[in-house]
């Protein structure tokens, strides 16, 4: 029987994963090399170090964290004084110049299956359309191609998938002519994963008799992959200078919104972020806060509800900034990561891991047996030199897909699509009934404006727009 090699033998016996040893012993000469580099993919110090770093704070830091933080002092809000409004009409101008430049470029974070939605497909192919029935991709793809067309800059696509979803999203896209795009301008990349762990004895678990359970290093994993995929380079080679960041869950994300671009760059930031109002102090959604003069991001699970509630001296919430994980970069503050490694914080959940046990039979456990881990994107913030907080128009930008019912679910999200089109008609003078089904495709219009003109112009009719 192959025996696995001395360097891969010692490194498990200083982790105690001794299992790994006993488990090549069954296996042929190319299942032992498959196993031994998905073990030296694992950085064990990382692991080790995260899941010590959980076990002695156990929340215990979140309530002083929570208690020191106070509402962002610095939002860029709504304009509503004339000034305002200018320097609005300023930022977008320069947002239309970079776009037709095409110094943005575009990442969306699709790694993740539609589950929670009883879908069991990569989430970005889920049918979200109330008239069209199209998908989140298409939705995006045609923003992209509308922006494209509006401004004439390239505006290259980055879409950032996973194990799970990685062939089956390719295959879409290819089967669908990638919705009009060049091909050439949507380059898929994807993001790492990392080895689940028991939750007690801290094993590695195994899904096969060669295989690591494994799951995605979480949106956080956006930088290392970008860079491993050499995209990050190609794109600086060519001229961009800022992403432009979303997750696949929100149809109304104003893709490369000018103005978001716009005053990210006046403001040389290197991480902006959208943020919108909670509807509600306990609503499950991070908000971002100022913690000893640093723009960070507190999660909802971190708050009590004492703390959830607290007010300012005005009577206003602390916690009101909800993230919308919708932010852009600056190339120089991506370069600048890869350059310190990369080396975001890991994250441990205790989560249900299906696996195989020790004795080669299939284990499905009823409560959570294991520890993942993932990064977040948004702890980066710290790592910032200059950030800046935007406040968005939460009716308009931020409807995303994420249970199957209740708040944030389809019949939601649908629901807001056929308001913001009733409100575009009824802008252009047209009636619509508050019950009346509409959609305004992003290929028909990207906004208000645009609808009015292709109307006046008879290039678009009620009757295509409704059902």
């Amino acid at each position: 029987m192959p025996a696995v090699s001395p360097d891969i033998k010692q490194l498990l016996t200083d982790y105690d994963q001794l299992h790994l040893i006993a488990a090549a012993e069954s296996l042929t000469e190319d299942q032992v090399k498959d196993l031994e580099d998905q073990i030296r993919a694992i950085d064990f110090d990382q692991i080790t170090a995260a899941r010590e770093s959980s076990d002695s704070s156990a929340g215990d830091d979140a309530v002083p964290r929570a208690d020191n933080a106070v509402a962002p002092a610095t939002v860029v809000r709504p304009p509503v004084s004339d000034e305002e409004r200018l320097q609005r009409q300023k930022d977008i101008a320069t947002g239309n110049r970079l776009l037709a430049d095409g110094a943005v470029a575009v990442i969306t974070v699709a790694g993740g299956q539609g589950t929670r939605l009883g879908f069991d497909r990569p989430k970005g192919m889920f049918p979200i359309g109330p008239v069209s029935n199209m998908s989140l991709f298409q939705i995006f793809a045609e923003q992209i191609a509308a922006r494209r067309e509006r401004h004439g800059g390239s505006l290259p696509w980055l879409v950032m998938t996973s194990d799970a979803t990685h062939q089956e999203t390719q295959d879409y896209f290819s089967d669908n002519s990638y919705f009009g795009l060049d091909p050439q301008t949507v380059h898929f990349f994807k993001q790492g994963s990392m080895p689940a762990v028991d939750a007690e004895s801290g094993q590695i678990l195994m899904n096969g008799s060669s295989s690591i359970c494994r799951s995605p290093d979480g949106h956080g994993g956006m930088v290392t992959a970008l860079d491993s995929s050499g995209l990050l380079q190609q794109l600086a080679d060519a001229g961009v200078k800022h992403f432009f960041y979303h997750q696949v869950d929100n149809p109304t994300v104003i893709i490369c919104d000018p103005a978001l671009i716009g005053v990210h760059d006046r403001i040389q930031s290197d991480l902006t972020t959208n943020v919108v109002r909670k509807v509600d102090p306990m609503e499950r959604m991070g908000v971002l806060v100022d913690i000893d003069g640093e723009t960070q991001i507190i999660e909802y699970s971190e708050l009590t509800e004492q703390q959830a509630h607290r007010q300012d001296d005005a009577g206003n919430w602390v916690f009101w900034a909800g993230n919308t994980a919708i932010h852009v970069f600056s190339l120089t503050f991506l370069q600048s990561l890869v350059a310190d490694g990369c080396q975001l914080e890991l994250h441990v959940a205790h989560k249900k891991v299906p696996h195989v046990g020790a004795d080669g039979e299939p284990v499905d456990p009823s409560e959570p047996n294991a520890h993942k881990f993932e990064r977040f994107i948004f702890d980066a913030l710290p790592l910032a030199q200059k950030t800046l907080i935007v406040e968005g128009d939460r009716d308009r930008e931020f409807n995303p897909v994420k249970n199957a019912t209740g708040s944030d679910s389809p019949e939601t999200s649908q629901a807001a699509i056929s308001r913001i089109g009733r409100e575009w008609l009824q802008q252009s003078g047209i009636n619509v009934s508050e019950d009346q089904v509409v959609e305004v495709s992003p290929a028909t219009a990207l906004d208000a404006d645009e609808l009015k003109q292709k109307l006046e112009a008879g290039s678009v009719t009620v009757a295509q727009l409704t059902k």
